[in-house]
């Protein structure tokens, strides 16, 4: 007999970001320490393909899976919470949906029909979910729908998990509500916006079976009665997400309240006794650390913390890794200049320059690599910054004055960074950028070979300009080690420079594969290199906090 596989859709209410995307993961943290298998799926009501072309102060970060897909941040929760490598069919957007059905309807697919929101464009949301649970083989599919219920765009992705009830059974269907407990003056939590919220999700036919509330303060016993009673909720399923300061904590906050067991239990699972020992042991790392180091984050998207999401944790598990807590100073690239330098940069034990695109910043982004390089101060630089760092050696090292990326000098003197030829004939902007993992060797007796332990990896890309070949002999006859290449020779994938404490930088993403319980090697080894900076020469305490 076949097994009859599981959905939970966890919806939200009242305000977005409430942390659905986090409730989901560390569910699915919860039922695969149960042994098991989850697969994830988050939904974006959005009109976009993918998130791709998407502003970072708009949507975040766009965060790359390893078959190249580019997704919503929540991917990037899902894949360090639960540790699994998700796929392109973990995302799916309203632009992908009427896509596919408009297409479905030229190729004559539903000649003679009306093609319609119900049932076609339902079907197709349907078919997606069954899709990626069938990839996984799951036992348990959780499908995060993006927005607030009463978004117009989301209705018909509410409409399909109402239905998938009726399709699959109510016995293999749970719907778990995201919903909010603001405070008002004085602070008392009001428990109304809740009310409303799960009336509006009731309004479109579907009943919550429990509700996460996101709360400042703990709820009192007379508030959860009040809630249950208003909502229709057992007051066994209420469970509360108090504001932390430490997500990694949330998977075992929820877990004493026992909401995994009451899941397994509604879906008919056997619950048994769940392995969470490494989960509490980084969290116990996270929460006592050692010592502390300030890392500067050097970017043109520092007044939106999420354009930096996948960034910032990993260094987080560097933190965990060390037992060592990361204070990030935030640095706008613009306020970059050689003046301003030793006033920003002044104090701290490293410097990240993440990716990005675009000219805006990039002088300053430079600055800062140039201050790293000069002042023996730990750097690491990811994408981008891997171009910005070998600008800087070219133009400050190699003596080429003036040289740039052409795409934001075309018509530099000193090309080090270009297009490559088969970027060039590129004319749509979607999708077509070098995405996702690809291999790359690393050369033996470098650092960052010592650091992997390996000489062969596979690492995510995002990104369309590339080291110039013309120049590879240039940069290391002048001391620049290319240390990481492509399996033709022809690609720079990593450089660092030998005679530096750690100057390290990689045309690939490796923030994109950390996770809190194993940490990227490059984070927790630039980390340990930001922790000797500190011994060597303490560091001014100006530092932000997270």
């Amino acid at each position: 007999m076949a097994r009859e596989r599981k959905f939970v859709f966890v919806t939200g209410g009242v305000a977005s970001s409430l942390g659905k995307g986090i409730t989901a993961a560390s569910l699915g943290r919860l039922l695969k320490a149960r042994g098991l298998k989850v697969a994830l799926q988050k939904i974006d009501p959005y009109l976009n393909v993918d998130a791709g072309t998407m502003n970072p102060y708009q949507h975040g970060e766009v965060f790359v899976t390893e078959d190249g897909a580019e997704t919503d941040l929540d991917l990037g929760h899902y894949e360090r919470f639960v540790d699994i490598n998700l796929t392109r069919k973990s995302n799916v957007t309203t632009g992908q949906i009427y896509g596919a059905v408009i297409e479905k309807e030229r190729r004559g697919e539903y000649l003679g029909q009306t093609v319609q929101v119900i049932p076609h464009i339902t079907d197709e949301i349907k078919r997606r979910i069954r899709e990626v649970a069938d990839e996984w083989d799951a036992d348990v599919t959780i499908v995060e729908i993006g927005g607030t219920v009463g978004d117009i765009e989301g209705l018909p992705f509410l409409e399909a998990a109402r239905q998938f009830k009726l399709d699959v059974g109510a016995e293999h269907v749970l719907y778990l509500h995201v919903t909010l407990i603001p405070t008002v003056a004085g602070g008392e939590l009001k428990t109304k916006p809740t009310q409303h919220s799960v009336r509006e999700l009731r309004s479109i036919g579907i009943q919550p079976d429990g509700l996460v509330c996101r709360t400042p303060l703990p709820l009192t016993d007379e508030m959860r009665r009040k809630i249950a009673l208003f909502c229709d909720t057992p007051i066994d399923a209420i469970f509360e997400a108090v504001d932390t300061d430490f997500i990694y904590e949330v998977p075992l906050l929820l877990e004493e309240q026992g909401i995994a067991r009451w899941v397994m239990q509604r879906l008919g699972l056997s619950d048994g006794s769940p392995d969470l020992n490494d989960w509490r042991e980084l969290v116990r790392r996270g929460r006592n650390p050692l010592n502390e180091v300030t890392i500067a984050m050097v970017g043109k998207y520092v007044q939106l913390r999420d354009a930096y999401l996948s960034v910032v944790e990993a260094l987080k598990h560097g933190w965990f890794a060390n037992q060592v807590r990361v204070r990030i100073q935030w640095v706008d690239a613009e306020q970059l200049s050689e003046e301003t330098a030793p006033s920003l940069l002044n104090g701290v034990d490293g410097i990240v320059v993440p990716g990005g695109f675009g000219y805006r910043g990039i002088e300053g982004k430079i600055v800062a690599i140039k201050y790293a390089r000069e002042n023996g101060i730990p750097f690491l630089g990811l994408c981008l910054g891997l171009q910005c760092a070998v600008i800087e050696f070219a133009r400050n090292v190699c003596g080429l004055k003036g040289a740039n990326s052409t795409e934001f000098d075309e018509e530099t003197r000193y090309p080090v960074i270009a297009l490559m030829d088969e970027q060039r004939r590129v004319v749509q902007k979607g999708g077509t950028m070098r995405l996702g993992a690809y291999p790359c060797f690393l050369k033996p007796g470098t650092k960052i070979a010592e650091i992997y332990g390996t000489q062969l990896v596979y690492e995510r890309h995002r990104h369309r300009y590339e080291v110039n070949p013309r120049y590879h002999e240039t940069l290391e006859k002048h001391g620049l080690t290319l240390c990481g290449i492509s399996p033709d020779g022809k690609l720079v994938e990593a450089i660092e420079l030998t005679d530096h404490p750690f100057l390290v930088a990689t045309q690939f993403h490796p923030e994109f594969k950390s996770r809190p319980n194993r940490p990227h090697p490059l984070f927790a080894a630039f980390i340990a290199a930001a922790l000797r900076q500190k011994e060597r020469i303490p560091s001014a305490a100006v530092a932000a906090e997270f």
